[in-house]
């Protein structure tokens, strides 16, 4: 593939973000990477896990170890927990893995009982049932290691459920003894961690966003939990070099080829007893389940995807019978989109997808008094535009009202809207930038986080549309004087519009300014929006330092509807490649500051594996930095990437050409690479494959490992090593001798 020189269009956009050094009365302190990330968050400390009791009468929230209710009537916080007592429910326990996975996947550590008048706290796996007309606690299960995992209320509030030895157990909140008496509900039935009955494996939490593999019906008597069977899923070694006698933890991975995971969903008593499996057509270690729920008290509704993404289709599942009949079905020529979530309720299922060219929202009915006797029919497409709707955030189907949010009218912005079910649409919030909601159960208050690319969240609680009131904000950031980048927007060579931001060093007395491509460029990722992001601060570190920073979003990422997303089916690399050198060329030739002979790229994870694609497939960068890169497709998980590229067996040149230990011999520029020993995402296999190709090679690289650390690579410590260490990779290879 040849480099994409030649500039189609260029605009550039007038930056409509006021800088805050305009209005500056004092001088800005210096931003360093050590502020950034040595001391923890630069924001503060914003209140977190904000949850709405189910009534609509408390919106809770953790700040400072305090549990604080703020009263959506008026606006006002008090204490609902002291520290004191938030302090006596916690425990110590869980692994350093366990807490990394519960923030990863933002597990609550507290959620409210039906009634709303009750508690559950989890502390790592410990349950405290709390009352708040008491004040006091009584721990749940016994005290032996952790209690279990993904607890929950029936929808009664009688029964707390949970995940035990990769297993479900009922306790019974009526009993005497309901601090320790179990019902194992449905028990692991092997000895091992191969089969999983309710929980839920990485693949699935990492790729299909699934959070809970089990849900109570709604006369809470009987419980729809997913068994994954995993025994012939591959295992890959996660090794702890650090003890003198090193350890090894072996995690189940599918790769691309691979079985998958078994799945079937059973439905059990919740007393115990012999689970029903329901009969529904998917292939066994191929075809997935991500999404399914309860009907009514005898239905299930069951949603299977394709092994090849290809078609999505939702059944309903007799639980007496086990007989399933599809009601539902949607496919595409390359691939679904990624939001699976479906809502089955009333007579009403309302889902997303991309059918008409950009997601949006659609509304079917189906029969509530016979749901297996027909198909649901389609009501009608309740969302059309040129924009996407990103996402749902609550269906109230007795109001006829979803509550969702999307980027219609400023395609880099995010607004908050309510539609009905005859389509009849009405915009929520206003204002610049960036609207992330969070809806009451009942009622009309919702929460609302809103940012722009220089301004950090602000949380404001609303009791109905424009009556909003801010409750958290910071100003930590004003004495740096941050400064907006200039928004860019480039023509690619088919003619579509390509977003992007350029931040420039201060300074005019250089001329030869060393610019940084900082691009993600996978999919499923939308990087250039008006919303705050936290690469901002280190991009001003590297303005400071005399470096220009260049963020593009290419073809195949997301938020720009099924086009633009699906230039990267079977394509990881070339057409990527193109449109970011497409926005290169267009900024050498806008800002003449830039120096071409000075170019550097860096990125994280697809970011990662997109720097030593460019420094492969091109000869124009001189330095750059690939944190946690895939370097083999191969080496990937099988949900991910065998919805790009397909299968191996299919597509054998695609795995090739687009794999960059393919291409190692072709390095250009001096590169660092950086990875966590104990990262499960991305396999720390990817660099020492890699590796082993530039030895041979006899290519010259540099390498920072961090032990122990995960795909994130967290903590004060080893976010500054890292960030130092990339700053210094470009001070030494792109800026200009001194004095030039």
């Amino acid at each position: 593939m040849k480099p994409a020189t030649a500039l189609l269009v260029f605009i550039l956009v007038a930056c409509s973000f006021a800088t805050r050094s305009a209005c500056a009365q004092t001088p800005a302190e210096t931003l360093s990477v050590e502020a950034i990330y040595g001391h923890g968050s630069l924001l503060g400390h914003p209140p977190e896990q904000l949850t709405w009791s189910p009534d609509g009468q408390h919106l809770t929230y953790i700040d400072s170890g305090e549990l604080i209710d703020l009263d959506p009537g008026t606006g006002k916080p008090h204490i609902l927990v002291s520290r004191d007592k938030m302090s006596s429910l916690a425990e110590s326990g869980g692994t350093e893995e366990d807490r990394a996975n519960r923030l990863r996947y933002h597990m609550a550590s507290y959620l409210w009982a039906p009634d709303s008048k009750h508690l559950l706290f989890d502390s790592n796996g410990h349950l405290w049932y709390y009352d708040l007309k008491t004040g006091t606690g009584v721990q749940v299960g016994d005290s032996d290691a952790a209690s279990g995992d993904d607890p929950k209320f029936s929808p009664d509030g009688h029964s707390i459920s949970f995940l035990r030895n990769h297993g479900l157990a009922v306790i019974d909140m009526r009993t005497p003894a309901a601090s320790t008496q179990m019902i194992a509900a449905a028990p692991n039935p092997s000895s091992g961690q191969d089969i999983l009955n309710g929980a839920v494996d990485w693949v699935y939490e990492e790729e299909l966003d699934t959070r809970s593999n089990y849900f109570w019906s709604p006369d809470s008597k009987a419980i729809a939990y997913l068994q994954m069977n995993e025994t012939n899923v591959p295992q890959y070694p996660i090794t702890d070099w650090i003890p003198v006698h090193a350890s090894v933890e072996m995690q189940r991975y599918p790769q691309p080829g691979d079985p998958n995971p078994e799945v079937h969903v059973g439905v059990v008593s919740a007393h115990g007893g012999k689970t029903g499996w329901m009969r529904v057509p998917v292939h066994a270690g191929d075809d997935y389940i991500p999404r399914f729920g309860w009907v009514d008290d005898k239905t299930v509704w069951i949603e299977a995807l394709t092994r090849d993404h290809k078609h999505r289709t939702i059944y309903f599942a007799d639980v007496y019978s086990a007989e399933s009949q599809p009601v539902l079905e949607i496919s595409d020529n390359r691939f679904l989109d990624e939001d699976y979530d479906v809502t089955v309720e009333d007579g009403y299922i309302i889902l997303t997808n991309w059918t008409s060219g950009h997601n949006q929202i659609y509304l079917y009915s189906y029969d509530r008094t016979h749901p297996l006797n027909a198909p649901a029919k389609l009501v009608r497409q309740l969302t059309s535009g040129d924009f996407e709707v990103s996402s749902v955030y609550r269906v109230d189907t007795k109001g006829k009202l979803i509550d969702y949010a999307s980027n219609q009218g400023n395609a880099l912005q995010q607004q908050l809207w309510q539609v009905n079910f005859d389509g009849e649409s009405k915009q929520l919030s206003s204002g610049a930038g960036f609207h992330v909601g969070d809806f009451a159960p009942q009622g009309t208050a919702y929460t609302e986080r809103q940012s722009t690319l220089t301004d950090p969240p602000t949380l404001s609680l609303c009791a109905a549309p424009g009556h909003c009131n801010v409750f958290w904000q910071t100003h930590a950031l004003d004495a740096y004087h941050l400064r907006a980048p200039r928004q860019l927007e480039v023509k690619a060579h088919d003619g579509t519009p390509l977003y992007a931001t350029l931040l420039l060093p201060e300074s005019t007395a250089v001329h030869s300014v060393p610019l940084i491509v900082n691009p993600y460029g996978g999919p499923g990722v939308m990087d250039v929006a008006d919303r705050w992001g936290d690469s901002l601060l280190f991009d001003e570190v590297l303005a400071d330092h005399g470096f220009a920073v260049l963020h593009a979003d290419n073809r195949g990422m997301a938020g720009r509807g099924r086009t633009f997303a699906q230039f990267a089916y079977h394509d990881f690399g070339p057409i990527q490649l193109e449109d970011q050198l497409t926005v290169i060329d267009a900024a050498l030739a806008q800002f003449p500051r830039l120096d071409p002979q000075r170019l550097g790229w860096w990125g994280w994870s697809w970011g990662g594996t997109f720097t030593l694609y460019a420094m492969t497939h091109s000869d124009r960068f001189r330095a750059g930095v690939s944190v946690a890169p895939v370097t083999n497709w191969r080496d990937y998980d099988s949900i991910y990437t065998e919805r790009y590229l397909g299968l191996p067996s299919e597509d054998a040149q695609a795995y090739r050409e687009d794999s960059v230990v393919t291409s190692a011999a072709n390095l250009k520029g001096r590169l660092l690479i950086c990875h966590g020993t104990g990262d499960d995402n991305v396999h720390i296999e990817n660099t020492v494959q890699l590796i082993q190709q530039l030895i041979e090679a006899q290519k010259t690289y540099d390498l920072q490992i961090f032990p122990r650390k995960t795909h994130s690579i967290a903590g004060a410590d080893v976010r500054t090593e890292l960030f130092n260490r990339i700053l210094a990779q470009f001070e030494n290879y792109l800026m200009p001798p001194a004095g030039q």
